[in-house]
């Protein structure tokens, strides 16, 4: 069994371990070195060593975290962590057996996200300042993020030599440095179209010449808190008085495909979810127009019962 001498590098190979082997994104190992300093911060109360913990220690840290009212979904992504990290210490020989294994991940509640209208979208378009010197970018951003249903950091990353309009499809890049292949709407390519007649003419800073939403001042790609500014403040102009993220408009585009007939599935491929649990919180969304659907369609249905408005 290797020993420990410095807990500070043992973080620096779990870290690089999480990038390079894993393919994690930089914001997972990020949340994954913060989870774990708040149990190597915890750990000495209980007068144990790191290679002592075992899965009771475990259970009273997450006990700890629900005393604090830290939510279930906070406490599951701590749990994953938690895992990661040791799962990691087995592999590199620092303990003989995974103390994490069994530890219980603890039940979250279904969460149905906010979800905007088609006109409530239009409105947010409809509200950007069109004498402002970002008015192109912004529409198109707005336009983008609810055509693909890209998550923010995906916006944020999107390179020109991956657009492929006239072909009426993208190239993502997604969680873990998977890609996959996003149609497009005619709408929205015709969005990207008119803003790339305005992106050529910015100066973008060496390295950031391929990233199609930069700064027209800083001529530096766009960070994640920037968009958030940006739709909530349109969405604030539009009159819509809910809390409004760039995700919402992720959420939309799955809400609004499933409701026009779109196969789950697809919707997965396009959303870039791993498994198709995190696709299936959308059903849970549309049950009237599922209802329909099996009425309508369902051979033991069909031509016997009415729907009802």
């Amino acid at each position: 069994m290797r020993p420990i001498y410095d807990i500070k590098k043992l973080k620096q190979e779990f870290a690089a371990h999480i990038v390079l082997e894993r393919g994690l994104s930089d914001n997972t190992r990020e949340a994954y070195l913060n989870d774990v300093d708040k149990f190597l911060q915890w750990l000495p109360g209980t007068g144990l060593l790191l290679r002592q913990v075992e899965l009771q220690t475990l259970t009273e840290f997450m006990a700890s975290l629900h005393d604090l009212g830290i939510s279930p979904r906070s406490q599951a992504r701590i749990v994953s962590g938690l895992r990661s990290f040791f799962k990691f210490m087995r592999m590199e020989g620092y303990i003989d057996v995974d103390p994490s294994e069994l530890l219980e991940t603890p039940l979250i509640g279904l969460h149905l996200p906010e979800v905007l209208s088609v006109e409530e979208i239009d409105a947010m378009i409809d509200s950007v300042d069109p004498d402002s010197e970002e008015a192109v970018r912004n529409r198109t951003i707005i336009e983008v993020l609810y055509g693909c249903g890209l998550r923010v950091s995906e916006l944020c990353d999107l390179e020109i030599g991956r657009l492929f309009l006239s072909d009426g499809y993208i190239v993502v890049r997604g969680k873990g440095n998977k890609e996959r292949l996003v149609p497009l709407a005619e709408t929205t390519a015709l969005a990207i179209a008119s803003y790339l007649e305005v992106r050529e003419t910015i100066i973008a800073k060496p390295g950031e010449e391929h990233i199609l939403f930069v700064s027209a001042r800083r001529g530096t790609r766009l960070c994640r808190s920037m968009v958030f500014r940006i739709v909530r403040r349109l969405a604030e102009a539009a009159g819509i008085n809910r809390t409004i993220s760039p995700h919402t408009l992720r959420h939309s585009f799955a809400t609004h495909l499933l409701e026009g007939g779109a196969n789950l599935r697809a919707i997965q491929q396009m959303l870039g979810h791993e498994s198709i649990a995190a696709t299936e919180i959308y059903l849970h969304m549309d049950r009237s127009h599922l209802r329909r659907e099996i009425i309508a369609y369902h051979p033991r249905n069909m031509g016997k019962l009415k729907i009802k408005n």
